[in-house]
């Protein structure tokens, strides 16, 4: 194959949801007092389509999408080169906005932001993780991880990325410039930075690309843990030994979605 705590996510019920489930015949069952309320939607796509024209012609990247990720999911988008995937990436991080349809996340209809909006949501809502780290090359690792909370002018920044650094196991790293850490250790640097902010979602694209076998393994272990944690992940991937950790993998092709299924026994990543 190429190339954690975290706080769980408050649990959502419905307002005309009865705790405990029905009760038949005034009695009630230990199952019915168990009964699973389903989780909310953190993404949700309708009718999205995006447009790119290039000259005279039109380029339909995404075509009449709907998709839904809840609340605590871990899910690999995948497709080959021209399916999609880089568009459907760039919609769900506020990085493009849809030609048409309707986009929300964490309740907020997101496609018709303004450009200072979309920011505001990416700095406040989502967790990015890049396949080339994207870490300043002079700067600390706590630094890197403070920027986020620069920009959203928060104050007690170095106490934040520090824990962000502690809860992906480089407490000890704090001052290394990313020249003195491996790749492994520079991609969780970025990991912490993509959580510090405690975002709604992590949006992971293409995350162990640069990584040797055993350094994707850390990688994997660590998103793992923090989908178990609570934290929605979303991964997008062509590698299938990577979407093989998620519970669900959506398949696209030609703009539109061809498979989505969930996976009941994922990969499992030995300790």
């Amino acid at each position: 194959m190429r190339s954690p705590s975290t706080t769980r996510l408050p649990f959502h019920q419905p307002k005309n949801a009865t705790r405990g489930g029905p009760i038949f015949a005034g009695r009630e069952t230990a199952a019915q007092l168990s009964t699973v309320l389903p989780a909310r939607p953190m993404i949700q796509l309708e009718g999205v389509t995006k447009i790119y024209t290039m000259g005279e012609n039109e380029v339909r990247a995404l075509n009449n999408v709907d998709l839904t990720i809840a609340e605590g999911e871990m899910v690999a988008v995948m497709g080959a080169s021209g399916s999609g995937k880089s568009t459907m990436m760039n919609i769900l991080g506020c990085l493009d906005a849809p030609t048409d349809g309707r986009y929300r996340l964490d309740g907020i209809d997101v496609a018709q932001r303004s450009d200072n909006e979309l920011a505001e949501i990416r700095n406040r809502k989502i967790g990015f993780v890049f396949q080339s780290f994207n870490l300043i090359p002079r700067t600390s690792a706590v630094r890197n991880v403070e920027l986020p909370l620069v920009y959203a002018g928060v104050r007690d920044r170095g106490v934040r990325a520090g824990r962000a650094l502690e809860q992906v196991g480089l407490g000890d790293r704090q001052k290394h410039l990313p020249n003195e850490l491996s790749g492994g250790q520079q991609q969780r640097v970025a990991i912490a930075r993509a959580l510090v902010t405690d975002p709604a979602m992590l949006l992971a694209d293409e995350p162990t690309g640069n990584l040797d076998s055993e350094s994707s393994l850390e990688i994997l272990r660590l998103l793992v843990g923090l989908n178990d944690a609570g934290r929605t992940v979303v991964l997008i991937t062509h590698e299938e030994d990577i979407a093989a950790f998620a519970k669900r993998v959506i398949r696209l092709r030609d703009g539109k979605i061809v498979s989505d299924q969930t996976q009941h026994k994922r990969m499992q990543i030995a300790q």
